[in-house]
Protein backbone atom coordinates (compact mmCIF):
# COMPACT_ATOMS: atom_id res chain seq x y z
CA UNK A 1 0.00 0.00 0.00
CA UNK A 2 2.76 2.45 0.94
CA UNK A 3 4.22 2.46 -2.59
CA UNK A 4 1.01 4.10 -3.84
CA UNK A 5 1.46 6.92 -1.29
CA UNK A 6 -2.30 7.25 -0.67
CA UNK A 7 -1.61 10.23 1.63
CA UNK A 8 -0.49 12.53 -1.19
CA UNK A 9 -4.06 13.49 -2.11
CA UNK A 10 -4.36 15.07 1.33
CA UNK A 11 -1.36 17.36 0.90
CA UNK A 12 -2.33 21.01 1.11
CA UNK A 13 -1.89 22.96 -2.12
CA UNK A 14 1.55 24.29 -1.14
CA UNK A 15 2.98 20.87 -0.17
CA UNK A 16 4.63 18.98 -3.05
CA UNK A 17 5.30 15.25 -3.26
CA UNK A 18 8.98 15.96 -3.81
CA UNK A 19 11.28 18.82 -2.78
CA UNK A 20 14.66 19.57 -4.36
CA UNK A 21 16.79 19.89 -1.21
CA UNK A 22 20.00 21.90 -1.19
CA UNK A 23 22.94 19.50 -1.01
CA UNK A 24 25.07 21.73 1.14
CA UNK A 25 25.79 22.48 4.80
CA UNK A 26 23.31 23.81 7.34
CA UNK A 27 25.49 26.93 7.60
CA UNK A 28 25.18 27.58 3.86
CA UNK A 29 21.43 26.94 4.02
CA UNK A 30 21.11 29.62 6.74
CA UNK A 31 23.25 32.00 4.64
CA UNK A 32 20.84 31.44 1.74
CA UNK A 33 17.89 32.33 4.00
CA UNK A 34 19.78 35.44 5.14
CA UNK A 35 20.26 36.51 1.53
CA UNK A 36 16.49 36.21 1.00
CA UNK A 37 15.45 37.86 4.29
CA UNK A 38 18.50 39.88 5.47
CA UNK A 39 16.56 42.29 7.68
CA UNK A 40 13.94 39.88 9.02
CA UNK A 41 14.32 38.74 12.62
CA UNK A 42 15.99 35.33 12.95
CA UNK A 43 15.80 34.99 16.72
CA UNK A 44 14.43 36.79 19.75
CA UNK A 45 15.98 36.01 23.13
CA UNK A 46 14.58 37.81 26.17
CA UNK A 47 13.71 40.83 23.98
CA UNK A 48 17.15 40.88 22.30
CA UNK A 49 16.56 40.44 18.60
CA UNK A 50 18.92 39.58 15.77
CA UNK A 51 18.25 39.82 12.05
CA UNK A 52 19.32 37.02 9.73
CA UNK A 53 22.17 39.20 8.46
CA UNK A 54 23.35 39.88 12.01
CA UNK A 55 23.04 36.22 12.98
CA UNK A 56 25.25 35.12 10.07
CA UNK A 57 27.84 37.71 11.16
CA UNK A 58 27.72 36.27 14.69
CA UNK A 59 28.11 32.73 13.34
CA UNK A 60 31.08 33.81 11.19
CA UNK A 61 32.77 35.46 14.19
CA UNK A 62 32.22 32.34 16.30
CA UNK A 63 33.63 30.14 13.52
CA UNK A 64 36.76 32.31 13.29
CA UNK A 65 37.15 32.11 17.08
CA UNK A 66 36.74 28.32 17.19
CA UNK A 67 39.20 27.85 14.33
CA UNK A 68 41.70 30.09 16.15
CA UNK A 69 41.33 27.91 19.27
CA UNK A 70 42.16 24.87 17.16
CA UNK A 71 38.83 23.34 16.09
CA UNK A 72 39.38 21.66 12.72
CA UNK A 73 37.21 19.94 10.10
CA UNK A 74 36.14 16.53 11.37
CA UNK A 75 36.69 17.43 15.04
CA UNK A 76 33.85 17.03 17.53
CA UNK A 77 32.60 19.77 19.85
CA UNK A 78 30.03 19.36 22.62
CA UNK A 79 27.35 22.00 23.19
CA UNK A 80 25.85 21.74 26.69
CA UNK A 81 23.51 24.74 26.58
CA UNK A 82 19.88 25.65 27.15
CA UNK A 83 18.02 27.13 24.19
CA UNK A 84 19.95 30.37 23.70
CA UNK A 85 21.74 32.49 21.06
CA UNK A 86 25.15 31.21 22.17
CA UNK A 87 24.09 27.58 21.70
CA UNK A 88 22.48 28.26 18.32
CA UNK A 89 25.34 30.43 16.99
CA UNK A 90 27.95 27.89 18.07
CA UNK A 91 25.97 25.05 16.46
CA UNK A 92 26.11 26.69 13.01
CA UNK A 93 29.71 27.90 13.52
CA UNK A 94 30.84 24.32 14.18
CA UNK A 95 29.00 23.36 11.01
CA UNK A 96 30.74 26.06 8.96
CA UNK A 97 34.16 24.78 10.02
CA UNK A 98 33.20 21.24 9.01
CA UNK A 99 33.34 19.92 12.56
CA UNK A 100 30.65 17.85 14.31
CA UNK A 101 28.31 19.18 17.03
CA UNK A 102 27.44 16.88 19.94
CA UNK A 103 24.38 18.16 21.80
CA UNK A 104 23.88 17.31 25.51
CA UNK A 105 21.82 18.54 28.46
CA UNK A 106 23.64 21.35 30.34
CA UNK A 107 22.53 19.94 33.69
CA UNK A 108 23.90 16.46 33.07
CA UNK A 109 25.69 15.07 36.17
CA UNK A 110 29.50 14.90 35.93
CA UNK A 111 29.70 11.17 35.17
CA UNK A 112 27.25 11.53 32.31
CA UNK A 113 29.11 14.55 30.91
CA UNK A 114 32.29 12.45 30.95
CA UNK A 115 30.48 9.60 29.18
CA UNK A 116 29.14 11.84 26.40
CA UNK A 117 32.42 13.75 25.92
CA UNK A 118 34.34 10.51 25.52
CA UNK A 119 31.71 8.77 23.39
CA UNK A 120 31.71 11.70 20.96
CA UNK A 121 35.50 12.18 21.26
CA UNK A 122 34.94 15.90 21.77
CA UNK A 123 38.02 18.12 22.08
CA UNK A 124 36.09 21.36 22.68
CA UNK A 125 32.90 22.19 24.59
CA UNK A 126 30.60 25.14 25.28
CA UNK A 127 28.53 25.45 28.45
CA UNK A 128 27.22 27.94 31.05
CA UNK A 129 29.65 29.07 33.72
CA UNK A 130 27.16 28.11 36.45
CA UNK A 131 27.61 24.41 35.59
CA UNK A 132 31.40 24.64 35.23
CA UNK A 133 31.86 22.70 38.53
CA UNK A 134 30.32 19.61 36.88
CA UNK A 135 32.83 19.85 34.02
CA UNK A 136 35.73 20.63 36.33
CA UNK A 137 35.29 17.29 38.12
CA UNK A 138 35.87 15.26 34.98
CA UNK A 139 38.11 17.42 32.71
CA UNK A 140 41.19 15.29 33.40
CA UNK A 141 39.31 12.18 32.23
CA UNK A 142 38.54 13.64 28.78
CA UNK A 143 40.37 14.86 25.68
CA UNK A 144 39.11 18.45 25.96
CA UNK A 145 41.54 21.07 24.66
CA UNK A 146 39.21 23.95 25.40
CA UNK A 147 36.07 24.68 27.43
CA UNK A 148 34.19 27.86 26.51
CA UNK A 149 32.05 29.37 29.28
CA UNK A 150 29.18 31.76 28.72
CA UNK A 151 26.71 33.41 31.07
CA UNK A 152 23.15 34.76 31.08
CA UNK A 153 23.46 37.09 34.07
CA UNK A 154 25.72 40.10 34.61
CA UNK A 155 27.55 38.30 37.41
CA UNK A 156 30.52 36.33 36.14
CA UNK A 157 31.30 33.25 38.18
CA UNK A 158 34.95 32.81 39.15
CA UNK A 159 36.64 29.70 37.83
CA UNK A 160 40.04 28.30 38.54
CA UNK A 161 42.58 29.81 36.18
CA UNK A 162 43.25 27.27 33.46
CA UNK A 163 44.66 27.29 29.97
CA UNK A 164 41.65 25.20 28.98
CA UNK A 165 39.05 27.85 29.91
CA UNK A 166 37.87 30.55 27.48
CA UNK A 167 35.14 33.16 27.86
CA UNK A 168 32.44 33.50 25.21
CA UNK A 169 32.39 37.30 25.39
CA UNK A 170 36.17 37.43 24.95
CA UNK A 171 36.37 35.19 21.90
CA UNK A 172 33.38 36.92 20.29
CA UNK A 173 35.04 40.35 20.71
CA UNK A 174 38.48 39.59 19.23
CA UNK A 175 39.52 39.92 15.61
CA UNK A 176 40.58 36.70 13.90
CA UNK A 177 41.49 35.85 10.29
CA UNK A 178 38.68 34.55 8.10
CA UNK A 179 38.15 30.79 8.15
CA UNK A 180 38.54 29.11 4.76
CA UNK A 181 35.37 27.61 3.33
CA UNK A 182 35.32 23.89 3.97
CA UNK A 183 33.80 21.56 1.41
CA UNK A 184 31.91 18.87 3.32
CA UNK A 185 29.99 15.96 1.87
CA UNK A 186 26.38 16.71 2.89
CA UNK A 187 25.89 13.00 3.65
CA UNK A 188 28.68 12.86 6.23
CA UNK A 189 27.99 13.11 9.96
CA UNK A 190 27.42 16.70 11.13
CA UNK A 191 25.51 16.30 14.41
CA UNK A 192 25.32 13.79 17.25
CA UNK A 193 22.09 13.68 19.26
CA UNK A 194 21.38 11.14 21.97
CA UNK A 195 18.62 8.62 22.44
CA UNK A 196 18.08 5.19 23.87
CA UNK A 197 17.99 3.48 20.50
CA UNK A 198 16.09 0.20 20.71
CA UNK A 199 17.66 -1.37 23.81
CA UNK A 200 17.37 1.37 26.43
CA UNK A 201 21.13 2.13 26.50
CA UNK A 202 22.01 5.77 25.58
CA UNK A 203 23.41 5.97 22.05
CA UNK A 204 24.79 8.65 19.82
CA UNK A 205 22.61 9.20 16.76
CA UNK A 206 24.65 10.24 13.72
CA UNK A 207 22.87 12.83 11.59
CA UNK A 208 24.09 14.57 8.44
CA UNK A 209 23.68 18.05 7.00
CA UNK A 210 21.34 16.52 4.44
CA UNK A 211 19.22 14.95 7.22
CA UNK A 212 18.75 18.32 8.93
CA UNK A 213 18.22 20.35 5.76
CA UNK A 214 15.68 17.83 4.43
CA UNK A 215 13.70 17.59 7.68
CA UNK A 216 13.83 21.36 8.24
CA UNK A 217 12.70 22.10 4.68
CA UNK A 218 9.90 19.54 4.96
CA UNK A 219 8.55 21.17 8.14
CA UNK A 220 8.92 24.71 6.75
CA UNK A 221 7.10 23.68 3.56
CA UNK A 222 4.36 21.91 5.54
CA UNK A 223 3.73 25.14 7.48
CA UNK A 224 4.01 27.29 4.33
CA UNK A 225 6.51 29.29 6.35
CA UNK A 226 7.89 32.74 5.53
CA UNK A 227 9.47 35.64 7.41
CA UNK A 228 5.97 36.55 8.60
CA UNK A 229 5.96 33.46 10.83
CA UNK A 230 7.38 32.96 14.29
CA UNK A 231 7.53 30.10 16.74
CA UNK A 232 8.32 29.59 20.40
CA UNK A 233 11.46 27.46 20.81
CA UNK A 234 10.42 26.02 24.17
CA UNK A 235 11.88 22.57 23.60
CA UNK A 236 15.64 22.40 24.30
CA UNK A 237 18.30 22.37 21.58
CA UNK A 238 19.77 19.09 22.87
CA UNK A 239 16.39 17.52 21.94
CA UNK A 240 15.71 16.59 18.31
CA UNK A 241 12.30 18.32 18.41
CA UNK A 242 13.79 21.54 19.80
CA UNK A 243 16.80 21.70 17.47
CA UNK A 244 15.23 20.20 14.35
CA UNK A 245 11.84 21.95 14.37
CA UNK A 246 11.90 24.94 16.71
CA UNK A 247 15.25 26.24 15.45
CA UNK A 248 16.57 24.72 12.21
CA UNK A 249 13.21 24.31 10.45
CA UNK A 250 12.27 27.89 11.35
CA UNK A 251 15.57 29.11 9.84
CA UNK A 252 14.99 27.03 6.69
CA UNK A 253 11.71 28.91 6.19
CA UNK A 254 12.92 32.39 7.17
CA UNK A 255 10.78 32.65 10.29
CA UNK A 256 11.59 33.98 13.75
CA UNK A 257 12.59 31.59 16.53
CA UNK A 258 11.68 32.92 19.98
CA UNK A 259 14.29 31.23 22.15
CA UNK A 260 13.05 30.13 25.59
CA UNK A 261 15.88 28.91 27.89
CA UNK A 262 13.62 27.53 30.62
CA UNK A 263 9.93 26.75 30.94
CA UNK A 264 7.28 27.95 33.33
CA UNK A 265 3.59 28.17 32.36
CA UNK A 266 3.41 31.86 33.35
CA UNK A 267 6.49 32.70 31.31
CA UNK A 268 5.20 30.94 28.20
CA UNK A 269 1.74 32.50 28.60
CA UNK A 270 3.40 35.94 28.75
CA UNK A 271 5.51 35.19 25.67
CA UNK A 272 2.46 34.06 23.70
CA UNK A 273 0.60 37.23 24.70
CA UNK A 274 3.50 39.62 23.99
CA UNK A 275 5.37 37.95 21.10
CA UNK A 276 2.28 36.63 19.26
CA UNK A 277 3.86 33.52 17.67
CA UNK A 278 2.02 32.18 14.64
CA UNK A 279 3.16 28.62 15.40
CA UNK A 280 3.39 26.61 18.61
CA UNK A 281 5.17 23.27 18.79
CA UNK A 282 5.08 21.40 22.07
CA UNK A 283 4.63 18.24 24.08
CA UNK A 284 1.38 17.26 25.87
CA UNK A 285 2.61 18.60 29.22
CA UNK A 286 3.12 22.07 27.70
CA UNK A 287 -0.46 22.23 26.42
CA UNK A 288 -1.83 20.86 29.67
CA UNK A 289 0.08 23.54 31.60
CA UNK A 290 -1.22 26.29 29.30
CA UNK A 291 -4.78 24.99 29.66
CA UNK A 292 -4.53 25.49 33.43
CA UNK A 293 -2.94 28.93 33.19
CA UNK A 294 -5.25 31.88 33.93
CA UNK A 295 -3.19 34.29 31.81
CA UNK A 296 -3.33 32.04 28.75
CA UNK A 297 -7.07 31.48 29.16
CA UNK A 298 -7.61 35.24 28.67
CA UNK A 299 -5.07 35.91 25.89
CA UNK A 300 -6.13 37.10 22.43
CA UNK A 301 -5.02 34.25 20.14
CA UNK A 302 -6.23 35.54 16.77
CA UNK A 303 -2.61 35.54 15.48
CA UNK A 304 -2.17 31.76 15.97
CA UNK A 305 -1.92 29.86 12.67
CA UNK A 306 -1.19 26.32 13.88
CA UNK A 307 -0.37 24.29 16.98
CA UNK A 308 1.28 20.88 16.87
CA UNK A 309 1.90 18.31 19.58
CA UNK A 310 4.52 15.57 19.51
CA UNK A 311 6.88 13.46 21.64
CA UNK A 312 4.00 11.63 23.36
CA UNK A 313 0.35 10.66 23.05
CA UNK A 314 -2.00 13.62 23.40
CA UNK A 315 -4.93 13.13 25.77
CA UNK A 316 -8.28 14.00 24.20
CA UNK A 317 -9.23 16.16 27.19
CA UNK A 318 -6.03 18.22 26.78
CA UNK A 319 -6.70 18.72 23.07
CA UNK A 320 -10.34 19.71 23.55
CA UNK A 321 -9.58 22.15 26.37
CA UNK A 322 -6.82 23.86 24.35
CA UNK A 323 -9.08 24.21 21.31
CA UNK A 324 -11.88 25.58 23.49
CA UNK A 325 -9.55 28.27 24.88
CA UNK A 326 -8.39 29.14 21.36
CA UNK A 327 -11.97 29.40 20.10
CA UNK A 328 -12.92 31.65 23.02
CA UNK A 329 -10.01 33.93 22.16
CA UNK A 330 -10.33 34.43 18.43
CA UNK A 331 -8.57 31.41 16.88
CA UNK A 332 -10.02 28.35 15.15
CA UNK A 333 -6.75 26.43 15.52
CA UNK A 334 -6.97 22.69 16.04
CA UNK A 335 -4.26 21.07 18.13
CA UNK A 336 -2.80 18.54 15.72
CA UNK A 337 -0.64 15.57 16.53
CA UNK A 338 2.54 14.73 14.69
CA UNK A 339 5.16 12.03 14.90
CA UNK A 340 8.92 11.91 14.82
CA UNK A 341 11.94 10.41 16.48
CA UNK A 342 15.54 11.49 16.89
CA UNK A 343 16.65 8.75 14.51
CA UNK A 344 14.96 10.84 11.77
CA UNK A 345 15.98 14.25 13.27
CA UNK A 346 12.44 14.63 14.65
CA UNK A 347 9.02 15.45 13.15
CA UNK A 348 8.50 13.80 9.76
CA UNK A 349 4.77 13.06 9.95
CA UNK A 350 1.89 15.38 10.86
CA UNK A 351 -1.77 16.12 10.38
CA UNK A 352 -2.18 18.36 7.32
CA UNK A 353 -3.67 21.78 7.99
CA UNK A 354 -6.63 21.08 5.72
CA UNK A 355 -7.68 17.70 7.12
CA UNK A 356 -8.32 16.12 10.51
CA UNK A 357 -8.58 12.49 11.62
CA UNK A 358 -9.40 11.63 15.22
CA UNK A 359 -6.38 10.25 17.14
CA UNK A 360 -4.19 10.12 14.03
CA UNK A 361 -0.57 11.28 14.00
CA UNK A 362 -1.15 12.35 10.40
CA UNK A 363 0.63 11.55 7.15
CA UNK A 364 4.28 11.53 6.03
CA UNK A 365 5.76 14.84 4.88
CA UNK A 366 7.26 15.34 1.40
CA UNK A 367 9.71 12.61 0.37
CA UNK A 368 9.14 10.61 3.56
CA UNK A 369 7.63 7.15 3.28
CA UNK A 370 6.07 5.15 6.10
CA UNK A 371 4.65 1.67 6.31
CA UNK A 372 3.58 -0.88 8.91
CA UNK A 373 5.17 -4.33 8.92
CA UNK A 374 4.49 -7.53 10.78
CA UNK A 375 6.54 -7.44 13.99
CA UNK A 376 9.89 -9.15 13.57
CA UNK A 377 9.64 -9.18 9.77
CA UNK A 378 9.88 -6.82 6.79
CA UNK A 379 6.45 -7.85 5.45
CA UNK A 380 3.87 -5.07 5.10
CA UNK A 381 0.54 -5.66 6.82
CA UNK A 382 -2.87 -4.72 5.42
CA UNK A 383 -4.80 -1.51 6.19
CA UNK A 384 -5.80 -1.01 9.84
CA UNK A 385 -3.69 -3.97 11.01
CA UNK A 386 -1.21 -3.35 13.82
CA UNK A 387 2.52 -3.81 13.28
CA UNK A 388 5.86 -2.06 13.59
CA UNK A 389 6.14 1.40 12.04
CA UNK A 390 8.98 1.77 9.53
CA UNK A 391 10.30 4.97 7.93
CA UNK A 392 12.29 5.71 4.76
CA UNK A 393 13.46 9.05 3.43
CA UNK A 394 16.13 11.77 3.49
CA UNK A 395 15.69 12.54 7.21
CA UNK A 396 16.64 9.02 8.34
CA UNK A 397 19.87 8.87 10.37
CA UNK A 398 23.24 7.52 9.24
CA UNK A 399 23.27 5.11 12.18
CA UNK A 400 24.30 4.80 15.81
CA UNK A 401 27.76 6.06 16.77
CA UNK A 402 30.21 3.15 17.20
CA UNK A 403 27.28 0.70 17.27
CA UNK A 404 27.27 -1.18 13.93
CA UNK A 405 25.28 -4.13 15.29
CA UNK A 406 22.58 -1.89 16.77
CA UNK A 407 22.53 0.11 13.53
CA UNK A 408 22.00 -3.08 11.53
CA UNK A 409 19.07 -4.05 13.76
CA UNK A 410 17.41 -0.68 13.22
CA UNK A 411 18.24 0.18 9.58
CA UNK A 412 17.23 -2.71 7.33
CA UNK A 413 17.07 -3.20 3.57
CA UNK A 414 13.62 -4.37 2.47
CA UNK A 415 12.53 -6.15 -0.68
CA UNK A 416 12.01 -2.82 -2.47
CA UNK A 417 15.77 -2.17 -2.16
CA UNK A 418 15.27 0.76 0.21
CA UNK A 419 16.77 1.15 3.68
CA UNK A 420 14.00 1.39 6.29
CA UNK A 421 14.24 2.62 9.87
CA UNK A 422 12.49 0.20 12.23
CA UNK A 423 11.11 2.52 14.92
CA UNK A 424 10.12 0.03 17.59
CA UNK A 425 6.69 1.69 17.66
CA UNK A 426 3.41 -0.13 17.03
CA UNK A 427 1.04 1.65 14.63
CA UNK A 428 -1.64 1.19 12.00
CA UNK A 429 -2.24 2.85 8.63
CA UNK A 430 -5.73 3.34 7.24
CA UNK A 431 -6.62 3.05 3.54
CA UNK A 432 -6.09 6.81 3.03
CA UNK A 433 -2.54 6.69 4.37
CA UNK A 434 -3.20 8.23 7.80
CA UNK A 435 -1.16 6.66 10.58
CA UNK A 436 -2.23 5.90 14.14
CA UNK A 437 0.30 5.42 16.93
CA UNK A 438 -0.59 2.61 19.35
CA UNK A 439 2.28 1.86 21.72
CA UNK A 440 6.03 1.41 21.98
CA UNK A 441 7.48 -1.98 21.22
CA UNK A 442 10.65 -0.93 23.02
CA UNK A 443 10.42 -0.30 26.75
CA UNK A 444 10.43 3.40 27.49
CA UNK A 445 8.88 5.91 29.91
CA UNK A 446 7.72 9.38 28.82
CA UNK A 447 8.15 11.96 31.57
CA UNK A 448 7.36 15.61 30.75
CA UNK A 449 8.02 14.92 27.07
CA UNK A 450 11.43 13.33 27.64
CA UNK A 451 12.46 9.73 27.08
CA UNK A 452 13.41 7.72 30.16
CA UNK A 453 14.85 4.26 29.57
CA UNK A 454 14.17 1.91 32.50
CA UNK A 455 17.19 -0.26 31.67
CA UNK A 456 19.48 2.75 32.13
CA UNK A 457 17.91 3.63 35.52
CA UNK A 458 18.01 0.00 36.66
CA UNK A 459 21.67 -0.19 35.72
CA UNK A 460 22.40 2.63 38.18
CA UNK A 461 20.17 1.13 40.88
CA UNK A 462 22.07 -2.17 40.69
CA UNK A 463 25.28 -0.27 41.44
CA UNK A 464 23.93 0.81 44.83
CA UNK A 465 25.53 -1.46 47.45
CA UNK A 466 22.25 -2.19 49.25
CA UNK A 467 20.24 -3.20 46.16
CA UNK A 468 19.78 -6.84 45.18
CA UNK A 469 17.08 -6.47 42.50
CA UNK A 470 15.41 -3.48 40.85
CA UNK A 471 12.66 -2.80 38.35
CA UNK A 472 11.65 0.61 37.02
CA UNK A 473 8.23 1.47 35.61
CA UNK A 474 6.32 4.54 34.51
CA UNK A 475 3.41 5.55 36.72
CA UNK A 476 0.56 7.50 35.03
CA UNK A 477 0.61 11.13 36.18
CA UNK A 478 -1.82 13.94 35.37
CA UNK A 479 0.85 16.60 34.89
CA UNK A 480 3.93 14.73 33.65
CA UNK A 481 2.18 11.92 31.68
CA UNK A 482 4.36 9.47 33.64
CA UNK A 483 6.65 9.59 36.67
CA UNK A 484 9.44 7.14 37.38
CA UNK A 485 8.96 4.55 40.14
CA UNK A 486 11.44 1.89 41.24
CA UNK A 487 10.68 -1.41 42.93
CA UNK A 488 13.67 -2.56 44.96
CA UNK A 489 14.63 -5.77 46.74
CA UNK A 490 17.41 -5.20 49.27
CA UNK A 491 20.43 -7.35 49.99
CA UNK A 492 20.25 -9.46 53.15
CA UNK A 493 20.71 -7.49 56.34
CA UNK A 494 19.49 -4.14 55.04
CA UNK A 495 16.36 -2.54 56.45
CA UNK A 496 13.60 -0.95 54.41
CA UNK A 497 13.54 2.60 55.79
CA UNK A 498 12.46 6.01 54.39
CA UNK A 499 16.04 7.23 54.83
CA UNK A 500 17.37 4.39 52.70
CA UNK A 501 14.81 5.19 50.01
CA UNK A 502 16.04 8.80 50.03
CA UNK A 503 19.63 7.61 49.83
CA UNK A 504 18.88 5.45 46.78
CA UNK A 505 17.12 8.34 45.03
CA UNK A 506 20.10 10.62 45.81
CA UNK A 507 22.44 7.98 44.38
CA UNK A 508 20.42 8.06 41.15
CA UNK A 509 20.50 11.87 41.07
CA UNK A 510 24.30 11.77 41.13
CA UNK A 511 24.37 9.61 38.01
CA UNK A 512 21.26 10.48 35.98
CA UNK A 513 19.33 13.47 34.67
CA UNK A 514 16.64 14.55 37.10
CA UNK A 515 13.64 13.33 35.09
CA UNK A 516 15.23 9.87 34.86
CA UNK A 517 15.46 9.54 38.64
CA UNK A 518 12.80 7.63 40.56
CA UNK A 519 10.32 9.83 42.39
CA UNK A 520 9.36 6.87 44.56
CA UNK A 521 11.06 3.74 45.84
CA UNK A 522 8.86 0.80 46.84
CA UNK A 523 10.64 -1.94 48.77
CA UNK A 524 9.58 -5.50 48.16
CA UNK A 525 10.63 -8.92 49.45
CA UNK A 526 10.59 -10.27 45.89
CA UNK A 527 9.74 -9.12 42.37
CA UNK A 528 7.40 -11.03 40.04
CA UNK A 529 9.12 -13.11 37.34
CA UNK A 530 8.11 -14.30 33.90
CA UNK A 531 8.19 -17.98 32.93
CA UNK A 532 11.77 -17.58 31.71
CA UNK A 533 12.84 -15.94 34.97
CA UNK A 534 12.93 -12.28 33.92
CA UNK A 535 11.48 -9.60 36.18
CA UNK A 536 7.90 -9.07 35.00
CA UNK A 537 7.77 -5.28 34.63
CA UNK A 538 4.47 -5.48 32.75
CA UNK A 539 2.79 -7.13 35.73
CA UNK A 540 4.17 -4.42 38.02
CA UNK A 541 2.77 -1.77 35.66
CA UNK A 542 -0.66 -3.41 35.71
CA UNK A 543 -0.63 -3.74 39.49
CA UNK A 544 0.30 -0.08 39.85
CA UNK A 545 -2.57 0.97 37.56
CA UNK A 546 -5.02 -1.07 39.60
CA UNK A 547 -3.78 0.58 42.83
CA UNK A 548 -4.28 4.04 41.32
CA UNK A 549 -7.73 3.16 40.00
CA UNK A 550 -8.74 1.92 43.45
CA UNK A 551 -7.97 5.31 45.01
CA UNK A 552 -9.26 7.36 42.04
CA UNK A 553 -5.84 8.63 40.95
CA UNK A 554 -5.42 6.90 37.59
CA UNK A 555 -4.97 9.35 34.70
CA UNK A 556 -4.13 6.95 31.86
CA UNK A 557 -6.27 5.80 28.98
Amino acid sequence: MYEKKPWIKFYDGHVPEHIDYARTTMYNAVVKTAEKYPHSIAYDFMDNESTYQQMVEQIDQCARSLANLGLKPGDRMTIAMPTSPQGVICFYAINKIGAIASMIHPLSPPKQIEFFLNLSRSNFALTIDSVYPNFKQILSNTNLKGLILTQFSQDEIDVVDSQLIFRWNDIMAKSYPETPEFKKDPDEMAVILYSGGTTGVPKGIMLSNYNFIAEGTQVATWMNMSDKDSSLAILPIFHGFGLGVCVNAIFMGGGKSILVPSFTPDQVADLIKNKKPTLIFGVPTLYEALNRNKKFQKTNLSFLKAAFCGADTLARTTKEKFEEICKNNGSDVQLREGYGLTEAVTGICAMPLGEYRERSIGIPMSDMMMKVVEIGTINEVSADQEGELCIHGPAVMLGYLNKPEETAKTLKKHDDGKIWLHTGDIATMDKDGFFYFKLRLKRMIKSSGFNVYPAQVEDILYKHPDVLEACVIGVPDEKQVQTVKAFVVLNDGYKETPNLAKDIIKFCQENLLKWCCPREIEFSKQLPKTLVGKIDFKLLEEQEKEKLKAVGKFFGE
